[in-house]
């Protein structure tokens, strides 16, 4: 990847040759079948069609999918182009139908898209899964458009294999600010904290998701990947859909998020990843994540509304 000139405040994770050469060495290389003992906590750099039918069946707790969107696009020296819907659709198929044997019968499914992509992956979850919601999040980076609605909403399908599957909406509840307090008949606070630092109210996970900040340069998770999605969305569907130690499987692993994640909340985690200049930024994240555990927006098991200041100033004071 051709080095860039940055600010002296940049926080951009990188790779210097020295760094890609050690950590190429960390990757995993599939020459046959394998066992689960093999796959867990590794990065497979390696073409997800080749790996495919080399993976063990049913061992893998929750699915994250971040397919390349239906987008002409260049990922670092590799180009995707733009198809039809019904050829999207057919690619999709492709992979997805063939990952249906490695899931556990209790396992979730979570697929990301934008909206064009979107209404292919749909389709073809329905056809192997049960789909139980879209969640749609706010993808506030992006520019504006003269003939046309600005491109800031992507969706998030959830699906199980079957009726039994774990779900704990108690582990994703969001601290939001109280701006218009209520109080009950004896003046106390109703369904919310008084604080110094505020007044806050936890509430239900919902599907619609306002408070993520997508990666950028000041942000220490911040790879030049050009489709990274925040530790705190990956984080919002680990916690919800898996159990500490469980296994989580990302086939379209990128600079390695799904993984990181996994790993700072003690789950198990395996990533595929065609490119190995990203599968190695995920070995240096995943290194990384050994002394650092924070995830940003996540902290004393709760996550917190975009942009919240009293919790910005609770971090800073953590970190001096």
């Amino acid at each position: 990847m051709a080095e860039r000139v940055r600010a002296a405040r940049n926080r951009t994770l990188t790779l210097t040759e020295a760094e890609r050469s050690h950590y190429q060495s960390q990757l995993l290389q599939l020459s046959g079948p394998v066992t689960t003992h093999t796959l867990l906590n590794q990065t497979i750099c390696q073409d997800l069609f080749q790996v495919l039918g080399w993976l063990p069946e049913q061992f893998v707790d929750l699915l994250v999918v971040d397919p390349p969107y239906n987008l002409t696009k260049q990922f670092n020296q590799q180009w995707v182009k733009q198809r039809s819907l019904e050829e999207y659709s057919d690619w999709v198929d492709s992979w997805l139908s063939r990952l249906v044997r490695v899931l556990k019968p209790t396992a979730s499914v979570y697929l990301c898209g934008d909206w064009q992509s979107s209404l292919a992956l749909y389709a073809i979850a329905s056809r192997y899964f049960t789909v139980r919601n879209r969640i749609t999040w706010e993808r506030e980076k992006g520019r504006g458009a003269k003939a046309n609605w600005k491109n800031c909403a992507e969706d998030i399908w959830f699906c199980t294999v079957s009726k039994d599957y774990y779900f704990d909406a108690e582990a994703v509840q969001l601290k939001r600010q109280v701006r218009a307090p209520y109080t009950d008949g004896s003046g106390q606070p109703k369904d919310w904290q008084n604080t110094s630092e505020g007044n806050f109210r936890l509430t239900a996970a919902s599907n619609l998701w306002t408070d993520m900040t997508v990666p950028f340069w000041s942000m220490p998770e911040n790879t030049d990947h050009p489709t990274q999605k925040p530790e705190k969305l990956i984080a919002k569907i680990i916690l919800a859909s898996s159990p500490v130690g469980a296994v989580v499987l990302d086939p379209f692993l990128g600079s390695g998020t799904t993984s990181v994640v996994a790993k700072k909340l003690e789950r198990q985690f395996v990533g595929i990843e065609l490119d190995e200049y990203y599968a190695c930024l995920a070995a240096k994240r995943l290194a990384l994540a050994e002394s650092d555990r924070h995830i940003q927006g996540y902290c004393d098991r709760v996550f917190w509304e975009r942009n919240s200041l009293p919790h910005q100033r609770t971090l800073l004071k953590r970190r001096v």
